[in-house]
């Protein structure tokens, strides 16, 4: 949900776009700097900023997702990308840093 101060700045936004969206990982952990990744503990000891991991001393997300919904103020994601063969949606807040992907 956009606040209507910033409504002009959706209009343009089709169902259908690409869009960038920031999220702030609250329940990540700052004090971890290296993990296994997939949490599997055969895979080596990897540093957060290399892999997918939740918990890193910035938790800020950044997805590639497309716009599945508009209703007024309600813009709605769709299924992340790139995908990893299976959907990853999104189901929090969320507000788009960027507008149409180029291409």
């Amino acid at each position: 949900m956009f606040d209507p101060g910033v409504a002009e700045g959706i209009c343009d936004l089709a169902v259908g776009a690409d869009v960038l969206v920031l999220t702030w990982l609250h329940r990540a952990r700052r004090d971890v700097l290296a993990v296994h990744p997939r949490d599997d503990p055969r895979n080596p000891e990897t540093g957060v900023f290399s892999t997918r991991s939740q918990d890193r001393p910035n938790p800020i997300g950044l997805h590639r997702v497309s716009v599945a919904t508009i209703d007024g103020l309600r813009v709605l994601p769709g299924i992340s990308k790139p995908s990893t063969g299976r959907p990853s949606w999104m189901s929090s807040r969320w507000s788009p840093v960027a507008g149409k992907a180029a291409g």
